[in-house]
């Protein structure tokens, strides 16, 4: 899956379809930290395309798709776990464990607010997710099972290629600008409809909107820079 769609010479233009995404709550656990519950400053390009998945009712979308993510806030929640013990000595009862040693824990989960994400789906693709957001055949979450979002818009427009524009929160390709507020985020990608396989990239990404700067490898949106990562050409 890893890749992006570089313009070409000459390219004249891509049509996509750009869709409008807010989520009042959502949390993205960094699998980079296993047993800690670090929360990722942007969703994973997996997570969009589960996203999709779930509008269109299929087991994986691993469509190219280009986004911008950003957060107006954070906070900490705390969320209860009831671990089921493997020999059977601590049975879960109504979905809930005996609070004994090895039993229910309390941990600290971080989470987003009011995060908008814009996301950019080109070709075919674009437009068939397009009508399944309208009409999606699962509720459309992003993050943990609880954070639902609702779909601000869907257009569709056209790409051009771009060695100017406004960055702003936009998820880049590697080496795609030279903001130094940005950092590299290893993000997954993709995850196998089992769910044994996921892949990672990396990814460049500012919490602090970037304005207009030299971008390499990237399209616009009426000024605004878009990277398409991942799918086929």
């Amino acid at each position: 899956m890893s890749g992006h769609w570089i313009p070409t010479s000459g390219e004249d233009g891509l049509d996509v379809v750009r869709v409008e995404v807010f989520a009042p709550v959502a949390s993205f656990r960094d699998p980079m930290f296993p047993g800690l519950t670090r929360c990722l400053p942007v969703p994973p390009p997996s997570s969009l395309r589960g996203l999709l998945a779930a509008a269109a009712g299929t087991p994986m979308e691993p469509v190219a798709l280009g986004y911008s993510a950003a957060a107006a806030g954070a906070g900490i929640d705390a969320e209860t776990y009831h671990p089921i013990a493997a020999d059977g000595s601590n049975p879960a009862v109504r979905g809930r464990v005996r609070a004994i040693k090895g039993g229910t824990t309390l941990k600290d989960r971080p989470f987003l607010t009011h995060l908008n994400v814009t996301a950019w789906i080109p070709g075919p693709d674009g437009d068939r997710l397009a009508r399944a957001l309208r009409r999606p055949v699962w509720p459309l979450r992003l993050g943990r099972s609880q954070d639902l979002l609702y779909v601000r818009s869907i257009h569709r427009t056209r790409l051009q290629p771009s060695d100017e524009a406004n960055v702003g929160h936009a998820v880049a390709a590697p080496g795609g600008h030279s903001a130094g507020s940005a950092s590299t985020v290893r993000l997954a990608e993709t995850v196998s409809a089992d769910r044994s396989v996921t892949v990672y990239g990396d990814f460049l990404w500012s919490p602090t909107p970037v304005g207009r700067c030299p971008v390499r490898g990237a399209w616009h949106d009426e000024g605004q820079a878009v990277w398409l990562h991942g799918g086929h050409r």
